[in-house]
């Protein structure tokens, strides 16, 4: 577990931990502002495309080999990234890193469900809840770290040769640590290949045009969304089809179990609004009040610092409290950036780093009672043999709700930064509405399951892990 996390801490990170260092690629490498968006967004691309088909690799043929397989590539990716000469290299080593993201990440979920028994599994699915929302958080505060040692010239490229040694040692310490598959299934099964190339095109297509939102001009990019959604609806006919026969990729009857169809639909909300947080924020004090990297990943720490208290407690208690922790959490954060939104209007200017640590505080709180439980929640009635595929669908979903909600919130910061004629103080307000309703659809989301649960026993007032 502490190899996997490590690798899971390590891809993730650099989902956010670039951000901030965009100012010093666009110097350095001389980057088009839609080159830019294929370095931050293309690894997400990429990273979501591969989730699906490397989870299920890893149920059918073995996690501890796709795990390794994964960090290898992506630890050459990241050398690659942090030698890059030019725009065309640096795009495709992450493009290529995000890949190998998608293969490793699914193999910790996998695991989990593999190592521990369902009532033991709240403790290590806290600890990843915690990887997540700390990685992602603490990514701008490292960020900054690195280009305030190594230099704006140089500290861009520290941020990915800073994945070498982790992922070398993680490469040796994995393959002695991490258990092989059982032989008694080692029996070959069927990949699905042409369920693995809908689900891919279909994601591909629905993640384009929100990943290129503001590069591409015009309506047309939003019919590509359109076939996307055509495609998905293509391939959920075929794994229905090929289910009958097989295994297929994707193991559709899971969503009629209710804690797994809602669990994924939080997860999905709750990224739509979580991530777009430092992707705005960091602009704002970046750009607008013209903060260093470091002071910008310093003023987003209390975030990250709730967050890592409540991961941690929220897996011992999501046992006893189930999904109304979750929703608790929701109710937290969204009155946390509330507070943003009121601290932001008494105290305008330079001091918007203070004046927003305790809300964002209480929202990194209310986070980790989200991110970590809602995983737990929402793979404790999966059976083992679907779990890596079965978490990488559930992160499909969260990767999905990142681009919808970096597209969404960053569409409504530059459209108030036009209309508020370049005051990044209310375009950053303004586009934080849009955040805290991806949060509260998310609660509506939470409290349904609550609501059904009781309605179904009314004798039982919690609903836990395991049965």
């Amino acid at each position: 577990m502490s190899v996997a996390l490590v690798a899971g801490f390590m891809t993730l990170l650099d989902v956010s931990i670039v951000n901030v260092a965009l100012p010093s690629i666009r110097a350095d490498l001389h980057l088009s502002s839609g080159e830019l968006q294929w370095v931050l967004s293309g690894y997400a691309l990429t990273f979501g495309l591969m989730l699906v088909p490397a989870g299920r690799f890893g149920d059918a043929r073995g996690r501890r080999n796709a795990f390794i397989l994964g960090l290898a590539v992506f630890t050459l990716a990241s050398a690659a990234a942090g030698m890059a000469t030019g725009a065309l290299w640096l795009v495709i080593a992450r493009l290529v890193q995000g890949a190998a993201a998608g293969v490793v990440n699914p193999q910790v979920s996998g695991l989990i469900q593999q190592l521990f028994e369902p009532a033991e599994r709240g403790r290590p699915f806290g600890l990843l809840g915690a990887t997540i929302g700390i990685s992602t958080a603490i990514g701008p505060l490292l960020g900054g770290l690195l280009i305030q040692v190594f230099g704006t010239a140089e500290g861009w490229r520290w941020i990915f040769y800073i994945n070498v040694p982790i992922g070398l040692v993680a490469i040796v310490l994995g393959y002695r640590w991490i258990p092989g598959r059982p032989r008694e299934r080692r029996e070959q099964e069927s990949l699905d290949p042409i369920g693995v190339l809908l689900l891919g095109v279909g994601v591909l297509l629905l993640l384009l045009p929100l990943v290129q939102e503001r590069e591409w001009h015009g309506s047309a990019k939003w019919l590509l969304a359109v076939a996307g959604v055509l495609v998905l609806a293509g391939f959920v006919w075929w794994e229905r089809s090929y289910g009958r026969r097989a295994t297929s990729v994707v193991d559709l009857s899971l969503f009629r179990v209710r804690s797994y169809a809602l669990g994924a639909l939080v997860g999905l909300l709750y990224f739509g609004g979580f991530t777009s947080i430092f992707f705005t924020y960091t602009l704002f004090l970046q750009s607008g009040l013209h903060y260093t990297a470091l002071e910008a990943g310093v003023a987003i720490t209390p975030f990250a610092l709730g967050s890592a208290v409540t991961s941690a407690i929220g897996g011992r208690l999501v046992n006893r409290y189930g999904r109304p922790l979750v929703a608790i959490g929701l109710v937290m954060v969204a009155a946390g950036l509330t507070g943003v939104v009121l601290a932001l209007h008494f105290v305008p200017g330079d001091g918007a780093g203070w004046a927003t640590a305790l809300p964002f505080l209480v929202a990194g709180l209310g986070s980790g009672f989200v991110i970590a439980p809602n995983q737990a929640l929402t793979l404790a009635e999966v059976p083992v043999r679907r779990a890596g595929s079965a978490g990488a669908v559930l992160q499909t979903g969260q990767r999905i709700g990142t681009a919808i909600g970096i597209a969404a919130v960053g569409a409504m910061f530059f459209n108030r930064l036009a209309y508020h004629h370049g005051s990044w103080d209310l375009a950053f307000r303004d586009s934080l509405w849009i955040t805290i309703g991806f949060v509260l659809i998310a609660l509506a989301a939470a409290v349904a399951d609550v609501l059904a649960t009781r309605h179904e026993d009314p004798d039982i007032s919690i609903r836990p892990v395991a049965h």
